[in-house]
């Protein structure tokens, strides 16, 4: 391959540490405005007593998509407390830009919609990924064509016409895990879409090993409380301003509100997911070493996300538990617990739901801040009546997917 030719995606490394970064990035400037805490704009649409003037920022920003100077003149073009959020996330992924939307259904929704707009369609990607991401591609929704593969058929699946190779890793619901680097030599000149929301900025930054858009539920583990709702995409501020021509298109804007919620939430991401990581290889552990559990999926990279096949019955699992709340979405400070089989990964035809490793005895489980005991007590209990009708077998251990013996260290780079 002719590397020359490649694209390389547009980095910036951050000059202070990650943890830094999440409290300070796109607060900045605050202090020099006599503020501590970053202010909420509501406005809907901005005073202009030149007309004139504001034809001529509207045109820039229709021929270039570049964020306009001074008031945004209506709220679809720009909000200051969304762009709050969107330099501190860039800042946090290491790319030149990101832009905000109203899910992460939306950014992707955008993504596809800015590639078609340059005549290009086709879309290599590897299962499994959210169940809506997979039904978007496949569905014919907005015209795209999909080829599924795995890694190593990515670069034979290419095409004139392919716009994007699309990942996501540790994967939804399996938590499998693909080598970014490898995956982006193998995609050329053809744009590399890393879905990030497992991960975070914490685990991996995608850009630094070849990617060039990173996408994010935000309403995962950015906001982190299970009170917003919003999706973003990080990436280089060429594809950035097409994605914000699209986003005043079609409509799909984050609310100010969400945009406030989800800057706040940056801010103690990196505390959140290192804790809740701990504990979920605490209990990634436990679960390995459990004669009811057939197999347990944990990421090498670590994470707060922990799947596992159970021997017995997996609707009794999630009838049976207190504790952890039973519910889709993820990235929550409280655990959740689900069977994607039946909700997150429903959408998904059963044949290719089955081929991706997403079987009907698995659980995906979203670890929050709760104390590990307090946690496998109610999982203990919910697995005890889940193997009540079942057979006694052996005490044998679970098959584990991944090393599950320890958490990550602090410097360890409908879901």
């Amino acid at each position: 391959m002719d590397t020359d030719s490649v694209p390389q995606p547009a980095t910036t490394t951050p000059s202070r540490a990650l943890a830094t970064e999440a409290v300070h990035a796109g607060r900045d400037d605050l202090a020099a405005g006599g503020l501590h805490a970053a202010p909420i704009d509501l406005s809907t649409t901005y005073p202009s007593y030149d007309s004139r003037a504001e034809a001529e920022r509207i045109d820039a920003f229709a021929t270039t998509g570049a964020r306009p100077d001074g008031p945004p003149v209506y709220a679809r073009l720009d909000n200051p407390t969304n762009a709050r959020f969107e330099t501190a996330l860039a800042r946090l992924e290491g790319t030149e830009s990101a832009v905000s939307f109203a899910s992460g259904m939306a950014a992707l929704t955008a993504v596809l919609l800015a590639r078609a707009g340059e005549g290009l369609r086709h879309v290599v990607a590897v299962r499994p990924l959210y169940g809506c991401s997979d039904h978007l591609l496949g569905a014919g929704l907005l015209g795209t064509e999909v080829t599924w593969t795995d890694p190593a058929g990515i670069a034979e699946a290419i095409r004139p016409d392919t716009a994007l190779v699309i990942v996501e890793t540790p994967a939804n619901p399996t938590l499998a895990e693909v080598d970014i680097r490898a995956v982006a030599h193998s995609c050329g000149a053809v744009p590399l879409l890393v879905d990030n929301t497992f991960a975070t900025p914490v685990l991996q930054r995608p850009v630094e090993h070849g990617a060039r858009i990173v996408l994010h539920s935000a309403t995962k583990y950015l906001g982190g409380h299970g009170d917003v709702m919003g999706g973003v995409v990080a990436c280089d501020e060429e594809f950035a301003a097409v994605l914000r021509r699209v986003r005043f298109a079609t409509g799909g804007v984050l609310h100010p509100m969400a945009g406030y919620l989800l800057l706040r939430g940056l801010s103690t991401l990196p505390v959140r997911v290192r804790a809740a990581s701990a504990t979920a290889a605490e209990l990634a552990r436990r679960l390995t070493a459990d004669p009811r559990i057939e197999r347990v999926h944990y990421p090498k990279i670590g994470g707060a996300m922990v799947s596992f096949e159970v021997a017995g019955d997996p609707h009794r699992v999630i009838a049976g538990v207190r504790l952890i709340t039973p519910a889709v979405s993820l990235g929550s400070v409280d655990t959740l617990i689900q069977h994607p089989a039946s909700i997150s990964h429903r959408i998904v035809a059963e044949g290719d739901r089955h081929a991706a490793g997403v079987g009907d005895r698995l659980l995906r489980m979203s670890v929050g801040l709760e104390d590990a005991d307090d946690l496998w007590a109610d999982l203990d209990r919910a697995l005890d009546g889940a193997d009540a009708a079942r057979p006694a077998v052996s005490a044998r251990p679970a098959r584990t997917a991944a090393a599950a013996g320890s958490a990550p260290g602090p410097g360890t780079g409908a879901r």
